[in-house]
């Protein structure tokens, strides 16, 4: 069923838990997701990045997207990730997303601050919700970062006491020593970073990105602090891509392209559904 973030959230912070948040950039991702949720009994987030148009389109996405939202068993919001200006959120609460992330970490603390803002009343009109993120995240995709200061990149728990107040955001994306993509080193968290922004904004949902690689341990931990949303793509993909690789293996002659994308999507499944279970300390 299609629902926003704002009840969703609600029951994790009160009773201790996270939802994920799956990126779609296939059919087969959106599918697997979903497929994961009706598994396990718990609702998710199912989003699209911008990033991901070069594999798939966001007008594609978005009906796809919504479509399968509506058409399962459990609740599912469909979100718009890391939406790097007003018009592309804009343009995703448009289409029925029920919840979209501006994500202006890389603009001044004030022009992020109007920015959100600014998106935040129109999501809120329409009866959306509203991730944005404060803080600076590095971004491993390649695995370039080598040593560096993780204290350099985190969120001040007086600047999100603000930035919360100001903008009326519905959660808020934080940076505690996660990096986007994959880890080459041990990554280096500070889980009071958490502790200290829940306290500072009155327990707002708070959302850990960069959360595949993390140990199970790692991830408990988040929660217990107050992280309230994980967003997972990175090792779930790799996940997929093994499942097809391992196919491949077993089937070097006659491999059919239905074959692979049935594979990659049980794969993808089965990892999302073991998140989903650690998220609910149900691992």
């Amino acid at each position: 069923m299609l629902v926003n973030m704002k009840e969703m959230l609600a029951d994790a912070a009160k009773n201790n838990y996270a939802v994920g948040g799956f990126n779609c950039s296939s059919l087969e991702s959106g599918m697997a997701a979903v497929r994961a949720s009706e598994e396990t009994g718990m609702p998710f987030v199912l989003q699209f990045a911008p990033v991901h148009e070069q594999y798939l389109a966001m007008s594609v996405a978005g009906p796809l997207m919504l479509q399968l939202a509506r058409a399962a068993k459990t609740p599912v919001a469909v979100h718009l990730d890391h939406g790097s200006s007003v018009e592309v959120c804009l343009r995703a609460l448009a289409m029925g997303f029920t919840s979209v992330m501006f994500d202006g970490s890389a603009l001044s603390y004030e022009d992020n601050k109007a920015a959100t803002a600014a998106v935040a009343k129109t999501a809120h009109a329409l009866g959306a919700t509203i991730e944005a993120e404060l803080g600076s995240m590095p971004h491993n995709y390649n695995g370039e970062l080598g040593n560096y200061a993780p204290e350099d990149f985190y969120t001040k728990p007086e600047d999100a006491a603000e930035f919360a107040g100001d903008t009326g955001v519905d959660a808020l994306a934080i940076s505690f020593g996660t990096v986007h993509g994959i880890y080459k080193t041990t990554p280096k968290l500070s889980f009071d970073v958490i502790k200290k922004v829940r306290a500072a904004t009155n327990g707002l949902p708070l959302v850990m990105h960069g959360g595949s690689g993390l140990t199970d341990a790692d991830y408990r931990e988040a929660v217990s602090c107050g992280i309230r949303k994980v967003n997972y793509y990175t090792y779930g993909a790799i996940a997929g891509g093994r499942g097809v690789y391992d196919l491949v293996k077993e089937k070097p002659e006659g491999l059919q392209f239905h074959d692979i994308a049935v594979r990659a999507t049980k794969a993808i499944a089965d990892d999302a559904a073991r998140v989903m279970r650690v998220l609910a300390g149900k691992i």
